[in-house]
């Protein structure tokens, strides 16, 4: 047996094991009793609203998914009259996959967050922070486990099946279709639950957070769960495929020129790596009275992290890998790390721009909102610095590998930098969990003593979920640039078969800005993200203006709800079939102009166009995401500031000014930041799926 199928192997072994251990950290976590009966009830409404989205949702994107196979099946990689059915079949079903293996990720996070929530919420009450924290963390491992063992069984199973690189394309894209629509239906879910509640109950009514009087209050926990657990586990369930599939695809053309496996092998081998080191990371997450819940699961990410390295340092020795190819992956994962402490000092209240933009709230609302964007434009910066200089230093230790290896490091610092993706996601979704416990603590008067545990925990969830946040758009910023140098790949590829250039000629080795077309896509891809932003930032707007007058509707009609009378509750449903409503209309347009710019720039301009879209599309998209990302966590969490007591409290002007400021980066950092990561990659595997078309058909190339 040959060493890759050994790896292979081993990468089937360990996507197993990450299952196992989810289903291990499920039992753990069900075995929890639950008590009380209010907070039981009330957990059960979350459940109920968030699989009601999720199947109205899945059904929805299950009609648009089957429009697009049927046009794989048609045209890709070739028209089925001018190529092999057999080709087109195989593409299909990996696209198929990637939407399925997407889907069953978000599912099984939202089927553990709905019922660790709960847990969490009993253990801050009964036992104390840390089964609370343990109860909030481990649920969100279990999601953690389940994306990113997925992940490599998928990529490991269709590589097994066919060994080709455009039917792996076929598979990412996929998950990033269903990624990008999951994502932008959830966050403008979340949002417009989250401003409507905000608006009314607090700024209006001075109700306090998650007071169950508040119609709007249970779609706001739902909305926790759609789009920080679903749609974010989709997201970087994406990023980690894409990542893989575009070191794959230079992987296996590099190896067809050698004639061995070599890069192949070290794309599996570290990719299996990073899920151990995940699962190792996992089990060391153990909070003590006293500690902080953020310094834990640091603590887990850097174990991590230093399990990824040795490991991977060791079977670069043992197998005869290149230590530059190591080299490159190690580059990835320091800046990753490096953007999330970045993202940190930005978006945590213990460091000054947080406080810095509480202090100027006490001077009104614009204040607020011009601090808040000043300081998120200056956080834009070393991220940026970061991503190019991981490109870069990628590029060139592997340049004098040969021809073709330095876009190859540079996939390999994608997946580098996404190796430990399984510990980001267990803290991303750890964030939601623990948010809809101090939710569960309030409406069931589970006590001040559990109000208190959970506000810590949920502090911390909140600076973890904007860490993790930076750290998908870094990762997606790698990929898109690795995922640049597959696309030139799949162009050579398609040139040399439709007889343009002669096999080993190079039609596409890079892209001359001052050509005219070139600069057209350039253009174009750079407004791109910037107008799919709008698109869904409208959809949260209009949205929650419905769900506002549907609250005021309930406290006008409802006699008693207003006072808090013993047996009066509001319409919860209500709430939660406008946002099911909202979020099912507005997200499909979004993606589709995406999609359908980037078709009419590759017919019309040709290969060399969508070079310059490309371009255009990343740098844009990257500067946008991380501004919005983390102008929203940074005003999200100078609210949290003032609401503990600082700059006046509660009720006070600078309150009043804060939660405005929230309420405007609610839709930047959970609704249109984190999906332009994704819109990036879906162009992307767009246009390499498309390229030998592009090549055959364009107006001016």
């Amino acid at each position: 047996m040959d060493q890759l199928n050994v790896i292979l192997i081993a990468s089937f072994a360990v996507s197993i094991l990450a299952f196992v251990v989810a289903w291990l950290l499920y039992r753990w976590l069900i075995g929890i009793k639950v008590e009380n009966k209010r907070a039981l009830e009330l957990s059960e409404l979350i459940r109920d609203g968030a699989n009601t989205f999720l199947k109205r949702e899945y059904r929805y994107l299950a009609y648009f998914c089957l429009i697009v196979a049927c046009f794989i099946l048609l045209f890709l990689p070739k028209p089925i009259w001018r190529g092999d059915i057999l080709s087109n079949i195989s593409m299909v079903l990996a696209y198929v996959s990637g939407t399925i293996f997407s889907g069953l990720a978000g599912k099984i996070g939202i089927a553990v967050a709905t019922r660790a929530n709960v847990r969490s919420a009993e253990a801050a009450a009964k036992h104390g922070i840390s089964l609370s924290f343990l109860s909030g963390f481990r649920g969100g491992a279990v999601m953690g486990m389940a994306v990113v063992g997925a992940c490599l069984l998928g990529v490991c199973g269709i590589y097994t099946l066919t060994g080709n690189a455009t039917t792996l394309l076929g598979f990412s894209f996929g998950a990033s279709t269903m990624a990008l629509f999951a994502k932008a239906g959830g966050g403008i879910f979340t949002k417009t639950a989250d401003i409507s509640a905000d608006l009314v109950g607090k700024v209006t009514l001075g109700l306090p957070e998650d007071d169950p009087r508040n119609p709007a209050v249970i779609a706001d926990n739902v909305g926790d769960n759609v789009g920080d657990v679903a749609g974010m586990g989709a997201d970087l369930f994406d990023s980690n495929v894409a990542a893989m599939v575009a070191a794959l695809v230079m992987g296996i053309s590099l190896d067809q020129q050698s004639g061995g496996n070599l890069n192949v092998m070290t794309v599996f081998c570290y990719a299996a790596v990073g899920l151990f080191a995940s699962i190792v990371g996992v089990g060391t997450a153990r909070l003590k009275e006293g500690t902080s819940p953020t310094r834990v699961l640091n603590f887990s990410t850097y174990v991590t992290t230093a399990v990824y390295i040795a490991l991977t340092a060791g079977l670069t020795a043992l197998l005869n890998f290149s230590w530059r190819v190591w080299g490159a992956a190690a580059v990835g994962l320091a800046v990753g790390l490096i953007i999330g402490l970045t993202t940190d000092y930005f978006t945590n209240d213990e460091r000054p721009p947080v406080r810095s933009v509480a202090e100027m709230s006490k001077s009104g609302p614009a204040f607020t909102i011009l601090s808040g964007i000043s300081y998120s434009f200056l956080s834009v910066l070393p991220a940026m610095v970061g991503i190019a200089v991981a490109a870069l230093l990628a590029y060139l230790l592997c340049n004098p590998l040969g021809d073709g290896y330095a876009m190859y490091g540079i996939a390999m610092s994608a997946v580098g930098m996404l190796s430990i993706v399984g510990m980001i996601v267990s803290n991303d979704a750890y964030g939601p969990i623990v948010d809809n416990a101090r939710g569960l603590v309030e409406m069931a008067n589970l006590g001040d003593d559990a109000l208190e545990i959970t506000d810590e925990l949920d502090s911390a969830g909140n600076t973890v979920k904007a860490i993790t946040k930076g750290f998908a758009i870094g990762a997606a910023g790698l990929t898109v640039i690795s995922m640049l140098g597959a696309y030139m790949t799949e162009v050579n590829a398609a040139a040399i078969e439709q007889g343009i250039i002669k096999a080993g000629e190079v039609l596409l080795k890079g892209f001359d800005i001052i050509d005219p077309l070139v600069f057209f896509g350039l253009i174009v891809g750079a407004a791109v993200p910037a107008v799919f932003s709008a698109m869904l930032m409208r959809g949260v707007d209009r949205n929650a203006v419905r769900m506002v007058g549907e609250i005021h509707r309930q406290f006008d009609e409802i006699d008693g709800l207003k006072e808090g009378a013993e047996g009066v509750t509001p319409e919860y449903d209500k709430c939660i079939a406008i946002a099911t409503d909202g979020a099912l209309k507005e997200l499909i347009p979004a993606g589709l102009f995406a999609i359908i710019a980037t078709l009419v720039v590759g017919f019309v301009g040709g290969v060399s166009a969508i070079g310059g879209f490309l371009t255009g599309n990343i740098v844009s998209g990257l500067l946008l995401s991380l501004f919005m990302s983390n102008a929203g966590g940074l005003w999200d969490n100078a609210k949290k500031y003032v609401e503990a007591g600082n700059c006046g409290g509660k009720g006070s002007e600078a309150h009043k000014a804060a939660v405005v400021g929230d309420t405007v980066g609610d839709p930047f950092k959970d609704t249109a930041g984190p999906s332009i990561n994704t819109q990036i990659t879906v162009v992307s595997l767009l246009s390499s799926l498309m390229a030998s078309l592009f090549l055959a058909f364009s107006l001016f190339s």
